[in-house]
């Protein structure tokens, strides 16, 4: 732990510059910055409140779901939800939940952190998936404040690296008060680096647990009428260095009558400029959501907005998942296999790759590598029976994923928060 906190303080003076060139650019807001300093306005509420964090849009919007019941089933718990970008923010806030609060997450540093939680006085922590804060942790248990982790995923690399760092690792996992694992080598490693056995619940992947189809708004009739599922494709959460490929691979199966639209959902809408510019190049005709344009029938649709990947997932036939081109780990195929979605991913899937390996082995995904392999999955899955056939495959893989163990996360958060209405 001394180490860690040696390494925060020699870190410090980078930090302080990283933030102020993030100012520069415009990624970041003064409101933000104050929050990242464990600052930034809002008072605490009355009653319990529990400090929910997820790194991004993913995380948080696995979430929504429990967050919805945790307020409805205890009325007077305030939530305090904190993130690592501000479009995850955004997507907070529009959930429109008038106990919940947003914030960016304050840095890991012993004064920052020490700041929000003299400020909120929280009453437990939840992290998701792979957000392990040392001080986060450490600074909450010496407080007696119970600390959680729900579909905590730990691989092999990570493992490794914090194995490195024994006193920190014994300090830290040792003092995590329950840890639902997304996977069964995750739970393994995890027990190994140091969680106690009576602390770990059963395995749990909550991005397996979402909406039905049936159960989300309507469409809005202008999309609605504008794309036809089996002649439109979505890349949903594109990453830098992706975005190209697909408006190419995309144009060569547009000109060889294999498609006809295609919905470009990057998974940063502040790049809109820098896609706009390569759908010019690339000498496509497109419409801009956040511009309030309608799709008409302009072949590409940047879909720039937070909130409605959902709508994209029921409009499109295909999806390809991003993040997945490049190596940024890949992001969940459960929403576009639950909306009845073909899927295709790139190589880099390490964020789940227990996943995609039992879609690849069902049929339910294809992989691809770059324009062509884009172009030529597209010929492929332009007949509709073998389209049909890789989504229900999709389906049926991830029908046994471990979605459950819903009772034994809010047995837990009841336990934490000493609010024992959340166990309904």
């Amino acid at each position: 732990m001394l180490f860690y906190r040696i390494l925060l303080t020699l870190l410090t003076p980078a930090i302080a510059v990283w933030l102020l060139a993030r100012r520069l650019r415009g990624r970041e807001t003064a409101r933000g910055m104050a929050e990242r300093l464990g600052g930034g306005t809002g008072t605490r509420p009355d009653g319990p409140l529990l400090w929910l964090h997820g790194a991004s849009n993913g995380e948080l919007t696995s979430v929504r779901w429990m967050v919805e019941a945790m307020v409805q089933r205890c009325p007077d718990l305030g939530l305090i939800v904190t993130c690592n970008t501000e479009t995850a923010r955004a997507l907070v806030e529009g959930w429109g939940m008038a106990q919940v609060t947003a914030r960016m997450a304050p840095l890991d540093a012993r004064w920052a952190v020490a700041r929000f939680i003299g400020r909120w006085r929280p009453d437990a922590l939840l992290m998701l998936e792979n957000e392990l804060w040392p001080n986060r942790i450490l600074m909450m248990a010496a407080r007696k404040r119970p600390v959680l982790v729900f579909g905590a995923r730990m691989s092999e690399g990570s493992a490794k690296a914090w194995a490195r760092l024994p006193a920190l690792c014994e300090a830290m996992f040792g003092a995590l008060a329950f840890v639902s694992a997304q996977d069964e080598m995750s739970r393994t490693r995890l027990r190994g680096l140091g969680v106690r056995p009576g602390r770990l619940g059963p395995v749990t992947s909550l991005k397996a647990r979402g909406p039905a189809p049936g159960a989300v708004a309507p469409l809005p009739d202008t999309l609605r009428h504008a794309f036809t599922p089996s002649a439109t494709l979505l890349a949903a959460s594109t990453h830098p260095g992706e975005d190209r490929a697909v408006l190419e691979g995309f144009a060569r199966a547009r000109a060889a009558g294999h498609v006809a639209r295609l919905i470009l959902a990057p998974r940063h809408p502040r790049r809109r400029a820098e896609i706009e510019a390569l759908i010019r190049a690339a000498g496509l005709d497109f419409a801009t959501r956040s511009a309030g344009a309608d799709p008409g029938a302009a072949p590409v649709y940047l879909a720039d907005t937070m909130g409605e990947m959902d709508v994209w997932y029921r409009l499109a036939g295909v999806t390809f998942v991003g993040g997945s081109l490049v190596p940024a780990g890949g992001h969940t195929p459960y929403e576009p296999a639950r909306f009845g979605s073909a899927i295709l991913h790139g190589p880099y899937v390490a964020n789940f790759i227990a996943v995609y390996r039992a879609l690849d082995r069902a049929g339910g995904a294809r992989v691809v590598a770059d324009a062509a392999g884009i172009a030529a999955a597209l010929a492929d899955l332009s007949d509709a029976a073998r389209r049909a056939q890789m989504a229900a495959a999709a389906r049926e893989a991830l029908e046994g994923a471990p979605g459950g163990g819903e009772d034994a996360l809010f047995a837990a958060l009841a336990k934490a928060l000493d609010r024992p209405a959340l166990r309904t």
